[in-house]
C-alpha cells in the first residue's frame, strides 16, 4: 500500500499483492480508478479528459468505481464530489475512504476497500450514513465503469418446467430507451449477456438476481463481482439488485441494496466482493458462460 501519482493526480492510493494492483483517487471521489492483474491492462475505464483533475462545479463520471444511492434522481444523485478524500487504515490491511460529507442530501458516504494477501480478491463495504435531521429512504447503489470492448454477463436461476413451475420466479427490468432487438444483447438459458460496442447507444437492463453475481470480460480478463440477495427485501427500480448499463463510451456493472428507511445517525451498507482472472477468451454466448464463467464462480466457494 503507498500513495503514487496517476493521470495527472498526484495522491492516489495503490494496494497490490502478487496477483492484482488497484489504484484509487484520492484527490477526488473517491473513484477506485484501476484495476489490473500484473500482465493485463486496466480493465476499468478511464475518462481521459477528466483525468487529473478536480474542483468542478458539476459531477464527473472520470470511470471506474462509484458509490450512488437509488433510486436515481437528476440532482441528488448527481452530487458533485471532486474534492478530497480522507483515507484512514482501520486494521487488517483495510482502508476506508471518506469523501466530503453530501450537506445538502443530509448523507455521508464511506468504502471500506480490503484487497487479500494472497487472492485476486477485493471486498469493498459500501456505507451511506443519514447525518441529515429527518429519515430518507434510499437504497446505495455500487457503479463500476469498465472499459470498452467488452462484455458483460448476469446469471439467471436454474430454469424449471411446466406444469410444475407455475409461477414466476424472476423479474427482467427494462427502461424506456431499452430494445430488447439491440443486437448487442442475448438472451440465454443460464444468462443475459450485453455487449459493448462503439457504434451503439445508451441502453440499460435490471434484474432480481438470486444468483447474486455479475460479470464482465474484457482484455483477456474475467472480472466478477458477488453481492447478496434478499428474497423478502423490496429492492428499488421494480426489484432490481443488478443492473447493466451501456452507450459508446463504455458498460457499468451495477449492484444495489435494498431499499431501507435510514433515521438520523444510522447507516446502511453494502459489500461487494471482486474477483480478477486472466488468461480468458472473450465471452459472447450461454456457452461460453457455462464453459469460462461458471467454474470460476464456483471455485470461489
Amino acid at each position: 500500500m503507498d500513495i503514487v501519482e496517476y493521470e495527472g493526480w498526484k495522491r492516489n492510493l495503490r494496494l497490490r499483492n502478487a496477483h492484482v494492483e488497484l489504484g484509487v483517487t484520492l484527490e477526488v471521489g473517491p473513484r477506485i480508478i484501476h484495476f489490473s492483474t500484473s500482465d493485463a491492462p486496466n480493465v476499468f475505464k478511464n475518462y481521459d479528459e477528466q483525468m487529473g483533475r478536480s474542483g468542478e462545479a458539476e459531477w464527473q463520471i472520470r470511470g471506474g468505481h462509484r458509490l450512488w444511492f437509488a433510486p436515481e434522481d437528476p440532482v441528488a444523485t448527481y452530487f458533485p464530489d471532486n474534492g478530497p478524500v480522507e483515507v484512514d487504515e482501520i486494521g487488517g490491511g483495510a482502508v476506508r475512504l471518506r469523501p466530503a460529507p453530501e450537506t445538502p442530501n443530509g448523507l455521508q458516504k464511506e468504502i471500506d476497500l480490503a484487497l487479500d494477501d494472497h487472492a485476486p480478491h477485493v471486498r469493498l463495504v459500501h456505507r451511506i450514513r443519514n447525518i441529515g435531521g429527518h429519515a430518507v429512504e434510499l437504497a446505495p447503489w455500487a457503479l463500476t465503469v469498465m472499459a470498452p470492448d467488452g462484455t458483460a454477463v448476469a446469471g439467471l436461476p436454474p430454469r424449471g418446467s411446466h406444469p410444475e413451475d407455475l409461477l414466476p420466479n424472476q423479474q427482467l427490468v427494462l427502461w424506456p430507451y431499452t430494445d430488447l432487438g439491440d443486437e448487442r444483447i442475448t438472451m440465454e438459458t443460464r444468462s443475459i449477456l450485453l455487449a459493448q460496442r462503439a457504434d451503439g447507444g445508451p441502453t440499460k437492463l435490471g434484474l432480481s438476481n438470486p444468483e447474486g453475481w455479475a460479470a464482465y470480460a474484457v482484455h483477456g480478463c474475467l472480472f466478477i463481482k458477488r453481492f447478496a440477495w434478499d428474497a423478502g427485501a423490496f429492492y428499488p427500480d421494480m426489484g432490481c439488485n443488478t443492473e447493466l448499463f451501456t452507450n459508446e463510451e463504455m458498460l457499468e456493472v451495477e449492484s444495489l441494496g435494498p431499499l431501507a428507511v435510514v433515521e438520523p445517525g444510522e447507516a446502511v451498507e453494502h459489500v461487494e466482493d471482486w474477483h480478477l482472472f486472466s488468461d480468458v477468451p472473450p465471452i459472447e454466448t450461454g456457452a461460453d458462460v457455462e464453459e469460462f464463467v461458471r467454474p470460476r464462480l464456483e471455485s470461489l466457494g
